[in-house]
């Protein structure tokens, strides 16, 4: 279980500090956590801190009891936390399926690595041994990140906005991949987005506005409230 406790954290503007997370408290304990909310809510900076890429002003988080606040990236990594980014990163020089293996932390055959790029929708033998760079577009980025996070098989998957530029490939197919890594993992995944397909197969919904906790429950209770503004009027601003 993921526990946040008391979250703050402040970015500078100017010659004030303008806060982008203010106490912020949750736990992530169920199978499909979402976290929604309007843009610039801080949202992308909670997925941030989770992983370690962010460091909060004040508060701690702990992960199955153990404080992990002060733990680096490849350290929570190593505990069992997979990040992938809103905008992917490439690597010159590194074909796809030695970055497969970076996240499985082994070397794997051809066969298991076109196992992965065929659950998100790639054709194995046109990208197993192309380079994760600028010749690759956001949206295939896009599923080469989500296919080294099922390699990685971690207790919490934390997806920023999963959805951004898979405009060819189906939301369908991609809640499918969530489905099969939970199935795999008996883990927790924590989706950034506002996109009510992904709300509509979330157990928890948790909205964010304003850098606070605005509200929080089952998608039963939040996401009719959320869609008919009585919950987060700014929501999908």
């Amino acid at each position: 279980m993921l526990e946040l406790r008391h979250i703050r954290i402040a970015a500078s503007d100017g010659d004030a500090n303008k806060e982008i997370l203010n106490d912020v408290s949750l736990r992530v304990n169920e199978r499909f956590v979402a976290i929604t909310g309007p843009n610039g809510s801080g949202k992308s900076t909670l997925a941030k801190i989770i992983a370690g890429i962010l460091t909060p002003t004040e508060g701690k988080i702990f992960l199955d009891g153990e404080d992990i606040t002060g733990l680096s990236v490849t350290e929570r990594a190593r505990r069992g936390i997979s990040y992938a980014f809103q905008q992917p990163v490439r690597f010159k020089g590194i074909t796809v399926k030695d970055l497969i293996s970076l996240a499985a932390g082994r070397k794997i055959t051809v066969s298991e690595a076109c196992t992965y790029l065929s659950e998100v929708g790639l054709c194995a033998r046109d990208y197993i041994d192309r380079e994760v760079n600028a010749s690759l577009s956001g949206g295939e980025l896009k599923r080469i990140e989500i296919a080294t996070v099922l390699a990685r098989g971690t207790a919490l998957s934390v997806f920023d906005e999963p959805e951004a530029g898979i405009d060819l490939w189906s939301f369908q197919n991609l809640i499918s991949v969530f489905e099969k890594m939970h199935a795999r993992t008996n883990g927790s995944i924590l989706i950034i987005s506002h996109q009510e397909r992904i709300l509509n197969i979330a157990d928890k919904i948790v909205v964010i506005a304003n850098g606070k906790v605005e509200r929080e429950g089952s998608r039963e209770e939040i996401l009719p409230n959320l869609l008919a503004g009585r919950i987060c009027p700014a929501f999908g601003q």
